[in-house]
């Protein structure tokens, strides 16, 4: 699918057919696009479309390079972002003079609120260039929300783990069980968003390279670094965030154990306290003609409390020494 854009009183304003408009067209937004699309923007750009096999190239020269005097750029970009399990797929953007093409196989969400938003309100769009770095805008835009999100999860995460309210060791077991899995979704959401980063980190380098000629406005390389300069933080943001995810895993993976030396603890001292008392009935239940208690009328109430006894001096000394 072809999505042309044409700029009408600092607004863009969708049409229909690209042919139609194809002198007034400076944005065409390729979505899956078929062999005849891509011929009909390539015929309409001078200049050949990337494939979507050579999009997912994972080397910078296959990403980022000039060719017949357009520039085109590819980043990684997510999807289907309002979960923890996004959709990574490249999008490339090509500028050929006062014109910009996009070729994508996913809808980020950028690209469907910017065109309305440049639409309705005038965002300085007028040429190819200007609608890439707007774009781009609404891309880090749209990363910094996602990235929010997951930095308030976190901490939903972090306060489960450690003022947790549970007393009981079979509850708690389950809500370990959960956190694990959520601090797993968590590491990949923040591992696509730091490949999503790096990407155009890498851009944005090739974009100032490429808008830091005489010809192009203070403003435009203005907004390019502030882009650039914006990365830049997100991914290290995006870094903390994944350092703070592994403190979480391994600060999980540490209650769990304590949970589990603590119940292993409490068989322990239960099978020390019922040591002497085992040991005690063991010697009632031998059987030898010679035992003074078998004649005694309080011989079995002092076996019992014998018993007791021999079990509650060890649960005392203990607890003395601070071992309970």
């Amino acid at each position: 699918m072809i999505k042309a854009f044409v700029v009408e009183k600092d607004r863009l304003r969708f049409v229909e057919d690209l042919q139609q408009h194809r002198d007034q067209v400076i944005w065409a937004d390729l979505l899956v696009p078929t062999k005849e699309e891509e011929a009909a923007v390539e015929n309409w750009i001078g200049v050949g479309v990337p494939t979507r096999e050579e999009m997912e190239e994972i080397e910078i020269s296959s990403r980022l390079y000039i060719e017949d005097g357009a520039y085109f750029m590819t980043a990684t970009l997510p999807a289907h972002t309002d979960g923890d399990d996004p959709v990574m797929s490249p999008v490339t953007f090509v500028l050929a003079g006062n014109r910009l093409v996009t070729v994508r196989y996913h809808e980020p969400r950028a690209f469907q609120t910017f065109p309305m938003r440049a639409e309705k309100v005038s965002t300085g769009c007028t040429s190819g260039e200007t609608i890439l770095i707007s774009l781009l805008e609404a891309i880090v835009d749209r990363l910094a929300d996602i990235i929010e999100r997951a930095g308030r999860d976190i901490d939903e995460i972090s306060h489960a783990i450690f003022q947790s309210s549970e007393t009981k060791a079979t509850k708690r077991d389950r809500d370990f069980k959960k956190i694990l899995q959520r601090i797993g979704r968590k590491e990949e959401l923040a591992s696509s968003l730091r490949e999503s980063l790096v990407s155009l980190q890498r851009l944005s380098g090739f974009l100032g390279h490429a808008t830091g000629t005489e010809k192009t406005s203070k403003d435009i390389r203005a907004r390019v670094k502030t882009l650039a300069r914006d990365v830049l933080s997100l991914t290290d943001h995006v870094t903390f965030l994944s350092q703070k995810i592994t403190f979480l895993l391994d600060a999980t993976l540490g209650m769990i154990n304590i949970e589990q030396n603590g119940i292993i603890k409490i068989f322990s001292v239960a099978a020390v306290v019922f040591l002497p008392p085992t040991l005690v009935a063991s010697a009632y239940g031998m059987n030898f003609d010679v035992m003074p208690e078998l004649k005694w009328v309080l011989g079995y109430p002092f076996a019992l409390a014998l018993m007791l006894i021999s079990a509650i001096l060890p649960f005392l000394y203990f607890k003395r020494r601070g071992w309970l």
